[in-house]
C-alpha cells in the first residue's frame, strides 16, 4: 500500500521535536550565508548567483540521466539575466527550456503557483512533444490511456515497480488540493514546506515525464521564499545528486510508509544543510579579494587591469589568456599582452605551465 492509498491522505504528520534542533541549525546557517552575501561586492554575488543557477539546472537533469553543456546552462542563464561573460555560447533548445523553468520558479518564487504555470513548465521541458523517443501528453497531466504510471528499474523481463501512482482521473482533485496548500497561508516553517511540497508532488506524479524536475523546481521556489529572496546561494540538487541513491532510498520507503513524514523531513533537512557546504566555499572568495587588495592597495593598476584583476577575483570561469583579456576589455592583443607582463612585474599575475600561443595566467591571491 502506498501512502496515497491510506486513509487521511494527504494529512501528514511528524515529530517536531525530532526535527526541531536540525531545521534550526539549517535555518541559523540560512541567515548567517545572506547575511555574508549582504555584505559582499555585487560581481561576487553575481557570480555566486549564476553559479549556484548553473549547479541546479546541471545536477537536477543529471538526476534524471540527461547531462546537460554547462557552458550552454551558464550562458542561457546569464543572458536571461543581464550578466554579461566571457565566451558565451548558443543554447539548445532542451536546455533553454529547463532555463526558463528554473528562473521563472526562482526569480518569480511570489507567485502563486497555478496548473497553468505548471502546464508551461513543463511544455518548456518538453519543446517537441516527447521524451526520447516517445510521444507524451505535454502541458497537460497525464491520462488513463497512458496506463498506471510506475517507477521502475531492472532489465525488461525482470522490472522491480519501486512505486506506483495514483489513477490519473485522480489527478485533477489532487492537484487542486496540493496547490490550493502550497499558495495558502501557513504556520508551517518554510523550509518544511519546501519538503513536505517535494515529497507531496513526486507522490502525485501528475506527469507523463518530468515530475523529479519539477518537484525540484518547485522547492527551489519555496526554498526561495523560505530565504525571502531570488538570490540563490546553495544548490539543492547538486547536494541531492551527491545522494541520489539515499534520495531514492528515501523517497520510496516514505511512499511504502505511514503519513508521519519524520524520517523524510529529517534527511531533508540534512540534505538542505550540507548543501550549503558549496556556499561557505564561494564565501570564502570574499575574504579572498579582501586579503588581496589590502596588499595592492599602493599598487597602480590601469582600467583594464582593474576590471580584469577584478573578474579574476571575483570567481573567473575558465582560463584567462590573451585572447581572451583583449576580448573583454575590447583591446588589441598588443595591449592585452603589455597589460598582462606589467601584472606579472608586479606580482598580480603567473604563468601557468605550458606556454605557446595558449599560454594561461592565474592571480597571485
Amino acid at each position: 500500500m502506498y501512502i496515497h492509498q491510506l486513509k487521511g491522505w494527504p494529512s501528514f504528520t511528524w515529530d517536531t521535536e525530532a526535527i526541531l534542533i536540525r531545521l534550526g541549525e539549517v535555518r541559523h546557517r540560512q541567515g548567517h550565508i545572506l547575511g555574508l552575501m549582504s555584505s559582499a561586492g555585487f560581481k561576487l554575488k553575481e557570480n555566486a548567483l549564476l553559479d549556484t543557477l548553473t549547479l541546479d539546472v546541471t545536477k537536477s537533469s543529471e538526476i534524471e540521466g540527461e547531462k546537460l553543456d554547462s557552458d550552454q546552462v551558464r550562458s542561457s542563464i546569464a543572458r536571461r539575466l543581464g550578466i554579461e561573460i566571457a565566451g558565451a555560447v548558443s543554447a539548445d533548445r532542451n536546455v533553454e527550456g529547463v532555463v526558463e523553468m528554473m528562473l521563472d520558479a526562482t526569480q518569480k518564487y511570489t507567485d502563486v503557483l497555478t496548473a497553468d504555470r505548471l502546464f508551461d513548465w513543463h511544455a518548456a521541458l518538453f519543446p517537441t512533444g516527447r521524451s526520447g523517443m516517445h510521444k507524451i501528453t505535454v502541458a497537460a497531466w497525464r491520462t488513463p490511456e497512458a496506463g498506471p504510471m510506475q517507477v521502475v528499474s531492472g532489465a525488461m523481463g525482470k522490472e522491480k515497480i519501486h512505486f506506483e501512482a495514483s489513477e490519473a482521473e485522480r489527478l485533477s482533485g489532487e492537484m487542486e488540493i496540493f496547490l490550493n496548500w502550497l499558495n495558502a497561508e501557513s504556520n508551517t516553517d518554510a523550509v518544511l514546506e519546501a519538503a513536505i511540497a517535494h515529497l507531496w508532488f513526486v507522490t502525485i506524479h501528475p506527469f507523463d515525464d518530468g515530475n523529479g524536475r519539477i518537484a525540484r523546481a518547485i522547492t527551489d521556489m519555496l526554498l526561495a521564499r523560505a530565504d525571502g529572496t531570488s538570490q540563490r546561494f546553495y544548490s539543492m540538487s547538486a547536494q541531492i545528486m551527491k545522494e541520489k541513491a539515499a534520495y531514492y532510498h528515501i523517497l520510496e520507503s516514505t511512499q511504502k510508509g505511514s503519513l508521519d513524514i519524520t524520517p523524510w523531513l529529517k534527511w531533508f533537512l540534512d540534505c538542505l544543510y550540507y548543501a550549503m557546504d558549496h556556499t561557505e566555499e564561494t564565501l570564502s572568495a570574499v575574504a579572498k579579494r579582501t586579503r588581496f587588495w589590502d596588499k595592492h592597495r599602493e599598487t597602480i593598476l590601469n582600467s583594464r587591469q582593474q576590471q580584469m584583476v577584478t573578474a579574476l577575483l571575483d570567481e573567473f570561469y575558465g582560463k584567462l589568456t590573451s585572447t581572451k583579456w583583449a576580448k573583454m576589455t575590447k583591446s588589441s592583443p598588443d595591449t592585452a599582452l603589455r597589460d598582462i607582463q606589467d601584472l606579472i612585474e608586479k606580482g598580480i599575475l603567473e604563468k601557468e605551465t605550458g606556454g605557446g600561443r595558449n599560454t594561461a595566467y592565474s592571480i597571485i591571491a
